[in-house]
């Protein structure tokens, strides 16, 4: 396969998950993804700033956060995060130390 088709799928499939997190089931919550997966919303906003990094474009924090989820994050919160329980909060510093690092 040639490298730009491969590219141009790979952007595709990224698109579909994006679209697939944030319009088709923004009733999974970002500590679940973590706390199943290992990465969650905000890691995928952070991975897109990291690559844009890598190309020498600097992209925030926040700024990547709004890119990923087209809205702000506070948006988002008041749209779509609920409340944790404890056991989701313990399991998510575990989590979060095992795939991200320490906070």
């Amino acid at each position: 396969m040639p490298t730009q088709t491969e590219i141009e799928l790979q952007a595709a499939a990224f698109r579909r998950l994006q679209k697939h997190l944030m319009q088709d089931r923004t009733d999974v919550q970002n500590i679940d993804l973590m706390n199943l997966a290992g990465f969650c919303r905000n890691c995928l906003s952070r991975w897109y700033a990291e690559a844009a990094a890598d190309k020498g474009i600097e992209i925030g924090k926040e700024e990547a956060r709004e890119l990923f989820y087209g809205m702000t994050m506070a948006e988002w919160k008041e749209n779509h995060q609920t409340d944790s329980g404890d056991a989701q909060k313990e399991a998510f510093k575990t989590a979060f130390e095992q795939n991200v690092g320490k906070d």
